[in-house]
């Protein structure tokens, strides 16, 4: 469900509280009675049903107005539109209204959802049980984002026909580089034949030692034999023992088991704690993008999990690995939309010839990736997202910045203290930030304000208004700056609410360009990076607006907090959810903006460690079928 923490719920929760129902339903009878009433309302939805009492009887309903009325979907384009203040004074009521009912009864989970696993999910863990080092996924089609928007989301995680031929090509290449590799064989072939063990009992060992690993959890003989038959059909044909045990491993990393994350069902009538080895892959894939190891199985076999110290220890232990770095590349990216430098959005090659010198872009790339995984992993305060007097960089990004050398820093990214009167500090002094919240050609307010307000905040602007100009292109013979250009923009009546809520943040930002570097000047003239909100909060320049955001902390934090939690449950967030970030959130400032606090938070949520019970009570299901690798040529 979408969501927005709009203005009035910024200025006092409590408020919202207070309001009288009587301009909501001024609101529906002016901008939406029209259409959605009588004997056919429109797509059968019939506002009457919207009453105060109807929020606690009928909260779909309004789920669905609240949906419709944020996004601008309704009313229509053809229709009055009304004013931002009543349509943010609508949503913001509602939302309140929602969250208060949906968090009445205490937090309650969802119900399992099974899902594939998406792309890189998929590479790291074929690479974790073969010992490989190459990327088995790379062929496989890109995931689209979902859920708090990201690509491991179980709603867009389908199986097309297209996947099912790229897993079988897969397979079978990262088996052949890993049969070809020595390290990798003894990472997974555990047997071979020998004097005194037949073909049979090493495929045997291997299957029982491998599938275990494979399915995340234990196997029963009845579901090794199926492999083990595989086995035997090939070399029944004549093949070797390593084509015939590559043979029957090609199935299982095609099978079900493997592909997907399946949870059974909660068929108990009442919630329940996830079953020990699922809840060990939702705790790896959370923070590994990956199968769980020996001792999360481990534990799994022992129910530790039952104990929350230990879920949370195993946390903690999972986040300090090394193998957390692909955690922080795959959320970060995603996150702060950093993904999209390189690929959607490209820096002028000839403005800007220096971005693209090769350790400069990489180093562009990685600092937020490996500033927030410093962070997370050494547990410091999460507040060092809005400011910090350190970054993580190399030499050639250290002088792209423009700042004195460090001793002893080379090629290798570390840690550096930012000298006094840097720039930079926290995510909105870093290059990769302001490069994808601007234009190929020149930096823009509106993007990174619209950034700040979405990526940071959690509070999402409008979309734009329809039939609005672009910005005015630069007059050669005039030069101006961009903020001159968007002065003019904004004295159309139908785009000068929304850029007064959205542009203050970005003019802060203009002494940085569009790559990240430092300016004084844009157009010739002096730069002008004072900004006043809708609420009279005046601030000039970057440092005044970390300032400003750290006021507003929580409600950084608070996304953060979404986002992560998203993550780690791959699904959109519901409204129980939000009860759920309110607790983590809450827990998280008693402990100073640990960010071990947030990660113990999310692993020890109601919604990460429990099932809710199916409408129904059903069987089990019952175990997907063995699937065959194409069978090679007979010799």
């Amino acid at each position: 469900m979408h969501r927005a923490v709009l203005i009035l719920v910024l200025a006092s929760t409590a408020s919202c509280a207070e309001t009288d129902f009587a301009p909501i339903g001024s609101f529906l009878n002016q901008h939406c009675l029209a259409c959605h009433t009588g004997a056919k309302p429109a797509a059968g939805y019939d506002v009457r049903k919207l009453t105060e009492a109807s929020l606690n009887d009928q909260p779909n309903l309004w789920r669905r107005a609240f949906k419709r009325v944020s996004e601008h979907e309704m009313p229509p384009r053809n229709a009055p539109v009304p004013s931002l203040e009543s349509r943010e004074s609508f949503t913001s009521y509602v939302d309140h209204a929602l969250r208060t009912k949906a968090c009445a009864d205490g937090i309650s989970p969802a119900r399992s959802l099974s899902r594939r696993l998406n792309r890189s999910e998929y590479a790291a863990s074929v690479r974790d049980l073969l010992n490989i080092h190459i990327n088995a996924g790379a062929a496989l089609p890109a995931d689209g984002a979902g859920g708090e928007g990201f690509d491991n989301a179980a709603e867009t995680l389908f199986l097309s026909p297209v996947h099912a031929e790229k897993y079988l090509e897969a397979a079978r290449i990262a088996l052949d580089y890993a049969m070809a590799d020595p390290k990798s064989r003894e990472a997974f072939l555990t047997a071979t034949p020998s004097n005194k063990l037949t073909p049979a009992d090493a495929a045997r060992k291997v299957i029982d030692d491998f599938l275990p690993r494979a399915f995340r959890r234990p196997v029963d003989k009845n579901e090794a034999a199926k492999y083990l038959a595989l086995f035997s059909t090939a070399t029944a044909r004549g093949e070797s023992f390593d084509e015939a045990i590559s043979y029957a491993l090609q199935a299982v990393l095609i099978s079900p088991n493997f592909l997907f994350r399946i949870e059974q069902p909660n068929s108990t009538g009442k919630q329940r704690q996830v079953p020990p080895y699922e809840l060990a892959s939702r705790l790896s894939y959370f923070l590994w993008g990956s199968g769980p190891d020996a001792q999360l199985l481990r534990f799994a076999k022992e129910d530790r999990f039952a104990d929350p110290n230990i879920l949370a220890e195993e946390a903690i232990r999972l986040l300090r690995a090394e193998r957390s770095r692909e955690f922080a590349e795959n959320f970060v990216e995603q996150w702060l939309s950093t993904r999209e430098l390189g690929r959607d959005i490209k820096p002028d090659a000839k403005m800007f010839p220096d971005y693209y010198e090769s350790e400069v872009e990489s180093g562009i790339r990685y600092e937020p990736i490996l500033f927030v995984h410093e962070i997370l992993t050494d547990n410091h305060s999460l507040l060092n997202l809005i400011d910090s007097n350190w970054t993580v960089m190399a030499t050639r990004l250290q002088k792209y910045y423009n700042l004195p050398k460090t001793e002893g820093l080379r090629q290798q990214p570390r840690r550096v203290l930012l000298p006094p009167d840097s720039h930079r500090g926290g995510l909105l002094g870093m290059a990769a930030i302001l490069a994808v919240s601007s234009v190929p050609t020149r930096t823009s307010p509106v993007l990174r304000g619209k950034w700040i307000l979405e990526s940071f905040l959690g509070t999402p602007p409008p979309p734009p208004a329809p039939n609005v100009p672009p910005l005015a292109k630069e007059d050669a013979a005039r030069p101006s700056t961009v903020r001159e250009r968007l002065t003019l923009h904004r004295q159309n009546p139908n785009c000068a609410s929304c850029h007064a809520k959205i542009d203050p943040w970005g003019f802060a930002l203009e002494n940085y360009d569009s790559v990240g570097r430092w300016r004084d000047a844009d157009g010739g003239k002096p730069i002008d990076a004072s900004g006043e909100l809708p609420d009279g909060t005046k601030f000039n320049g970057a440092a005044q607006l970390k300032k400003v955001l750290m006021d507003r902390r929580d409600l950084v934090v608070r996304n953060l907090t979404a986002k992560m939690l998203g993550y780690a449950l791959g699904r959109s967030l519901t409204l129980e959810d939000h009860c759920a970030v309110d607790a983590i959130v809450e827990q998280v400032k008693k402990e100073y903006y640990s960010s071990y606090a947030l990660i113990r938070g999310v692993v020890l949520s109601t919604p990460f460690r429990f099932q809710a019970p199916e409408p129904d009570a059903t069987p089990p299901v019952s175990k997907p079928s063995v699937s065959k690798p194409k069978e090679p040529p007979a010799k």
